[in-house]
């Protein structure tokens, strides 16, 4: 199926395959929910048919989720996508390769660095065996190398749910093989010691650039983990110190007892091999539980010297002790009897051990859990765990996990009981960044759900306010709402030059902005236009900001108009167009000469009507209307532009004046 641009669980945006397994194929996602890149690997359809294989996978990954450790991959969320029955796990997102692609291109690593990569390896699986979490499928294509050097194991906890499905799990990981320890090869019981065996093998591929054992089939190369002894590493890279080769013939023991017993133990001779990487400090076992120590061969004259030495010593205390002879041999007897005895009563017990059905606690409670092992003669060690999948006061899992087989009785089975979803109180988010607000959220295991606003008064990638008052219990699932602020509202600026002062505030108010003016005098530009604003037209700004636009204001001088009245003429036309009354009037030698500029009245009276003309000198700027009237009988009016007048410049009103 193709997951290419689909969205899963509403929230994980598939981008592009990264991966494919045996197992599974890994896509890179993005989680629109946290606004951030992850790794999601989504299950083959084979391992999702099985109803008892999905119980385990989902308890299984719930259990990792809770491992917490730089060299540990994160497990984010666990999901069900019932549509196209996908199972998936996202995890977080590395930028690097894996061990495997490194060996390849490489061949050998150094040794020292193989033992870094190796501690980096054991310290993970310290966090998690410490929880009760057994990886069982320790291997170079499981661990990823980050660009700076860190190792990182992924796939915790997935294998032990594969490995229990179906006999098909086999053929699907035929990879893992090659890394598979003793026990696990047999379908034993796997512990610990299994995954430090499987990292023993992932040091002699790191230190020579080969697995230990190969062959043409699976079955082949699981057959020589079992019955086979290794090269050791030495041998085939002379460079290995002694140390170095003996932590990994110690780890690849084919006795769990006489391996590293856990990853403290192959952590701390790690540790002292970068300091001492030829000392003596690697203890192994022989198979009879004795150290590995050095002495001279016996020879065959020891040997029968030997025989003859004690054959003489038996004959020679019967020979002085003869009723010890009767006594030994009446012991023999009753020796044969308790012996026969005990056989007879094994055999109707059934064995040495009495065994019983391994029993499934998963799902039960702890009392009706106490009482199935009360009946089997079993003992329970009880562990409280999180969980937001199962009901509290229920069984979550079991180690040794459940399956149809017997098991000693008087044995130790760790139940996980729920306690529900952790809570704690909701932390102030208000005032963080977001980045530091979902470090906070994964922390509690809660969701944020991320809106933005503008404000003008929080940093843009602030957290303006939550949704969910600050002291409040939240488990993990929980929602909670958070505002960020993207910054104060953006507005266009808009182009105002040309434009006359008016038009240009009109417009830069309507756009959001506050605009102020300031005034310049060019006299090569248009008066009364915008010439510049302070901010480009066309580009982003925060609403309401101040903008100040500079109009051209051409300063004007006054200068003086001298109107001159010809009353004479003004009269003598009246005269000459007037009626018998006017006749009266004009025939009088004065007359009274009112000039009106712009409304403003200046009255001349008893002007001598046949003495020249009468003269008024008026200085201003700009255009002004002029009236002038000559008794009652006479008006008109001009408008004088005084600006585009010469200074001193006469303006007549005579007989020939019209009004404009």
């Amino acid at each position: 199926m193709n997951l290419i641009g689909k969205i899963i669980g509403n929230r994980y945006e598939i981008l592009e395959e990264v991966g494919l397994g045996g197992m599974a194929t890994v896509y890179k996602a993005k989680d629109h929910v946290l606004n951030r890149l992850v790794a999601v690997k989504v299950l083959k359809d084979e391992f999702t048919t099985d109803a008892d294989f999905v119980k385990r996978f989902n308890t299984e990954a719930q259990s990792a989720a809770s491992l917490s450790h730089p060299n540990i991959v994160s497990i984010y969320d666990v999901g069900h996508e019932e549509e196209n029955n996908l199972y998936y796990i996202v995890m977080e997102l590395i930028q690097g390769k894996t061990l495997k692609e490194i060996i390849n291109s490489e061949g050998t690593l150094s040794w020292k660095w193989a033992v870094n990569i190796a501690m980096q390896i054991a310290s993970a699986l310290e966090l998690a065996h410490k929880k009760g979490i057994v990886h069982r499928d320790i291997k170079p294509h499981n661990i990823i190398i980050t660009e700076d050097g860190i190792a990182k194991v992924t796939d915790f906890g997935i294998a032990k749910a594969v490995s229990n499905s179906t006999i098909t799990a086999f053929g699907t990981t035929i990879g893992s093989v090659h890394y598979f320890s003793p026990e696990q090869a047999k379908g034993g019981f796997t512990d610990a010691k299994s995954d430090l065996y499987s990292l023993g093998v992932v040091m002699y591929e790191m230190l020579t650039g080969k697995v230990p054992f190969d062959a043409d089939t699976p079955v082949s190369v699981a057959l020589k983990h079992m019955q086979e002894e290794p090269k050791e590493p030495a041998e085939i890279n002379p460079e290995i110190p002694s140390a170095v080769n003996q932590i990994v013939v110690k780890a690849m023991q084919k006795e769990p007892s006489a391996r590293y017993q856990n990853a403290t133990e192959m952590l701390h001779d790690l540790s002292t091999a970068l300091k001492d990487p030829d000392g003596d400090f690697v203890i192994i076992e022989n198979k009879d539980g004795g150290y590995t120590r050095v002495m001279q061969a016996v020879t065959d004259d020891q040997i029968n010297e030997g025989k003859k030495e004690e054959v003489q010593t038996k004959t020679n205390f019967f020979t002085e002790h003869p009723k010890a002879k009767i006594a030994i041999i009446i012991l023999g007897l009753i020796l044969l009897f308790v012996i026969v005895f005990l056989i007879t009563k094994i055999v109707i017990d059934g064995g040495i051990t009495k065994k019983v059905d391994m029993p499934d606690f998963v799902g039960k409670t702890l009392e009706e859990a106490q009482t199935m092992a009360d009946d089997l003669d079993l003992e329970l060690n009880v562990e409280e765990v999180a969980s937001s999948e199962v009901e509290e006061g229920k069984i979550v899992s079991q180690d040794p996990e459940y399956k149809e087989e017997k098991i000693d009785a008087g044995s130790t089975i760790t139940v996980r009981v729920s306690k529900g979803p952790e809570t704690a109180e909701l932390p102030k988010l208000e005032g963080l960044t977001i980045e530091e607000a979902r470090e906070k959220a994964e922390e509690l295991g809660i969701t944020l759900i991320e809106e933005t606003e503008n404000s003008d008064t929080v940093q843009q990638g602030y957290i303006i306010r939550q949704d969910t008052e600050v002291g409040t219990l939240v488990k993990s699932g929980d929602s909670v709402t958070v505002h960020i602020s993207s910054g104060a509202e953006k507005v266009r600026v808009p182009t105002v030059v040309g434009m006359d002062e008016g038009t240009a505030t009109a417009t830069l108010k309507n756009a959001g902005l506050n605009p102020t003016v300031k005034y310049e005098s060019h006299e090569d530009q248009d008066d009364g236009k915008v010439i510049s604003q302070s901010i480009d037209a066309n580009t982003e700004t925060a609403k309401n900001s101040s903008i100040e636009i500079v109009v051209n204001k051409i300063e004007k001088q006054n200068k003086t108009i001298r109107i001159s009245v010809n009353v004479k003429s003004i009269m003598g036309n009246s005269t000459q167009n007037s009626n018998t009354t006017n006749e009266t009037e004009n025939q009088s030698s004065t007359a009274n000469v009112t000039i009106l500029i712009d409304g403003s009245e200046r009255t001349q009276e008893n002007v001598d009507v046949n003495n020249s003309s009468f003269v008024y000198t008026y200085t201003s700027t700009g255009t002004h209307e002029i009236t002038v009237k000559v008794g009652s009988s006479y008006t008109r009016t001009r408008r004088i532009n005084f600006d585009e007048s010469e200074n001193n410049r006469q303006v007549i009103f005579d007989s020939n004046t019209t009004s404009d």
